[in-house]
């Protein structure tokens, strides 16, 4: 017995769906996202009130200790974490969705002699357990617990495939016979097929990844709603595998390459590596003063935010420098590139957290054609986005890349920490030409001092 009756369950769980796809259109937008975000919160509210009321009275204690132990663990956790590190907590949420996925399924089956069910079993085991082992090794990589280059090892494309096999195998016989041991073979399989999915991927292929992995656990998360039958399930896991899969491709399209190549580029030479080596070419270095000087006499500046603004974060530093400049008569916009920072919108949210005003956004497709008749363009962080190598250089991993043409600026000013490459670890021709102008140090601590001498010219 439960305290709320099916027809009211039914009801709430469609008031849910409806905010999840309220939600989903808001977040497409940054001027409505908060708001889609407030109504997707509110929708998975609603979905867990209604859980909580819908289960059998039996069962709320054990529901409430596993609220208890989730809050537990994740509120001091999401406290802890840096704008910088929000890409491996949206790949550590995931995993975890689609391990839990994975289990609900294995849970089921112990419990459900339906054969028909089974095919829905198998395949929340199998994508679940792949999304899972995937997402805690994108973790790894972003946090640089692991090397971020490609990790290969002699015969692994043989190796996927017999995994593959084995998995499909496995699932076969679970669908034939209910075996909890052939259930637990096609688990290791699955976890397996999620590592060796994922390790050949390296730099910045990573966050496309994620996007991938989330989309498989939308996937897992819907056949989990056919295995227990819960339509709230199915909407939701629906929802998240369609719009997973489609960023997935939207991103693959800003870097100019498809799925495919991502995520088996490695065994052809494809894949982004990362570098850490340092470069001992000689650049044009500059100081504060100097750049404050360029900036404050300039007609047109674009300013592009990249990852290193990010780890600086000195996303109001900069804001308050277009401020300051704007105030001078100076025209300034941000270039904001689709795949700038480690995930997607990454610029677009620290910016906003800046209250950088939306109409100063310009995304690539609207600023490329203004770079020629831009005085300036302050690249703040960036690299891989800006390399003209995407466009010039066909054996670099990055070729065929869009990227933001800042090479078409009347001056370029690089703020860098070091001469250490991008996350693709390959060199920017773009330092090294006669107009571009480089200040070193924390991205910061240099706009800081950039503002302070353009507020005193």
């Amino acid at each position: 017995m439960s305290v709320l009756a099916p027809g009211w369950t039914a009801l709430f769980y469609l008031v849910a769906a409806v905010c999840f796809i309220l939600a989903l259109k808001g977040l497409s937008s940054p001027r409505t996202a908060r708001r889609g975000n407030a109504i997707g919160a509110a929708g998975a509210a609603v979905a867990v009130v209604t859980v909580f009321l819908s289960a059998r009275l039996e069962n709320i204690p054990l529901i409430l200790a596993a609220i208890a132990v989730g809050t537990a663990l994740a509120v001091p956790v999401a406290r802890r974490v840096q704008m910088t590190q929000m890409p491996q907590l949206v790949a550590l949420f995931n995993g975890v969705g689609g391990g839990a996925a994975a289990l609900v399924a294995v849970l089921e089956l112990g419990h459900s002699a339906d054969s028909w069910v089974r095919p829905a079993v198998v395949f929340t085991m199998l994508v679940g357990a792949v999304s899972f082992a995937g997402s805690a090794v994108t973790v790894g990589k972003l946090q640089e617990l692991i090397s971020t280059r490609p990790l290969l090892f002699p015969g692994m494309p043989a190796v996927m495939v017999l995994v593959l096999a084995g998995a499909l195998t496995a699932g076969a016989l679970v669908v034939l016979t209910g075996s909890a041991a052939w259930a637990g073979a096609l688990l290791v399989l699955g976890l397996a097929a999620g590592l060796l999915l994922v390790l050949p991927v390296g730099g910045a292929d990573v966050p496309i990844v994620i996007s991938l992995l989330n989309a498989f656990t939308g996937l897992a998360v819907a056949a989990s709603g056919i295995v227990l039958g819960n339509v709230l399930l199915l909407v939701a896991g629906t929802l998240v595998g369609a719009s997973g899969t489609i960023l997935t491709k939207v991103m693959a399209s800003a870097m100019g390459r498809g799925v495919a190549g991502i995520m088996f580029g490695a065994f052809r030479g494809g894949s982004t590596a990362g570098s850490t080596a340092l470069s001992d070419r000689p650049v044009r270095s500059s100081s504060a003063e100097d750049v404050a000087v360029q900036l404050g006499y300039a007609q047109r500046v674009v300013i592009v935010p990249g990852y290193g603004l990010a780890v600086a974060q000195g996303q109001h530093t900069v804001a308050e420098l277009a401020t300051a400049l704007t105030a001078r008569g100076v025209d300034v916009v941000f270039a904001i590139h689709p795949v700038a920072g480690r995930m997607p919108g990454h610029m677009n949210v620290l910016l906003a957290e800046a209250n950088v005003p939306y109409e100063s956004l310009r995304e690539l497709e609207e600023v490329n054609p203004e770079f020629a008749n831009t005085d300036i363009a302050l690249v703040v962080g960036a690299n891989d986005v800006v390399n003209p190598a995407a466009k010039s250089s066909p054996g670099s991993p990055i070729y065929g890349m869009p990227i933001l043409e800042v090479v078409q600026a009347q001056q370029v000013v690089f703020l860098k920490r070091s001469m250490r490459p991008g996350f693709a670890g390959i060199e920017n021709e773009l330092l090294h030409d006669p107009k571009t102008t480089l200040l070193f140090g924390d991205a910061k601590d240099s706009l800081s001092k950039v503002l302070g001498a353009v507020k005193i010219l």
